[in-house]
């Protein structure tokens, strides 16, 4: 696909930049209240937010959730390794870099254009210890050192829909071989009525870690509406009380399930493999009107 780029006509108004990405129509719409600060969107619907003034604001709600995974993965302020699968505007490795100074993060985003395209326009602060990869989500993981992570984030989509083969016990079992021991992996669900993606996918996780929690807010749990939610999962015992205030404390307040209650909501899913994954559904055209 042929790249183009438009300043100052895009669809967000004066000053956006377009540019066509491996995965569609990539637009940088700048806040009207913040100066260095954009939204990412590809083929219209919002994917990131990124202020460059503040990296440790988070605006996106499943943003906001995956920070309180991030300040709960170690104490306050001490450095992390960390594997993101996805980058977007690498919103998350500009987090952990501004709240946990010295950590080191690999970055794995598949589409190389959005990387140039971001880099470019929003660039990393060159004393972060960020590594960007452009490869596959599950190929880049495959090549992290066993046990190296503290944590791994996935937040990867194509198309608004996360890949089929990042959804099975056996890619799960490489975050497992990445993941040093105590380790946290946390993962952007998306999923709207009847939630048979999202109960498929609590069951798979069940099936390779001792210790779950979903973060997400009430409607979609209850499958009222389509929306995102923020699986956690570790060998180790999870911040529950932390989390569950921290979530039920933001601006669209969530609830976090955990134990017996998320082993109910199941509803008897059984754990998903690679010979019958696939991906999770598009969202309605509704979602992002």
């Amino acid at each position: 696909m042929g790249k183009t780029r438009k300043d100052r006509r895009g669809r967000g108004g004066a000053g956006t930049v377009a540019e066509r990405v491996d995965g569609g129509l990539a637009e940088l719409v700048p806040d009207p209240d913040r100066p260095r600060a954009r939204t990412l969107l590809i083929d219209g619907a919002p994917q990131s937010h990124v202020d460059l003034d503040d990296p440790a604001r988070l605006t996106f709600e499943y943003q906001r959730r995956f920070g309180h995974v991030v300040d709960l993965a170690a104490p306050p302020g001490r450095p992390l390794r960390a594997v993101h699968l996805g980058g977007g505007a690498f919103t998350l490795a500009r987090y952990v870099a501004a709240t946990r100074p010295r950590s080191t993060q690999q970055v794995v985003e598949r589409d190389a254009a959005l990387v140039e395209l971001v880099r470019r326009e929003l660039p990393l602060d060159p004393g972060a210890r960020i590594r960007v990869r452009s490869t596959d989500a599950r190929a880049g993981l495959a090549k992290v050192p066993g046990e190296w992570a503290g944590l791994i984030v996935a937040d990867v989509f194509s198309g608004a829909r996360t890949p089929a083969h990042l959804t099975s016990v056996e890619f799960l079992d490489e975050v497992r071989r990445a993941l040093a021991p105590g380790g946290v992996y946390t993962a952007n669900l998306a999923d709207g009525p009847p939630l048979a993606h999202l109960r498929g996918q609590i069951a798979t996780a069940a099936h390779r870690f001792a210790h779950l929690a979903l973060i997400a807010d009430p409607a979609v749990l209850r499958g009222r509406r389509f929306g995102n939610a923020v699986l956690v999962a570790s060998d180790a015992p999870l911040p529950l009380a932390e989390l569950t205030r921290r979530a039920a404390s933001d601006p669209h307040p969530a609830r976090v399930a955990h134990g017996r209650a998320l082993t109910d909501f199941t509803g008897g899913a059984v754990p998903v493999t690679d010979a019958d994954a696939v991906a999770s559904p598009a969202p309605p055209d509704s979602v992002f009107r």
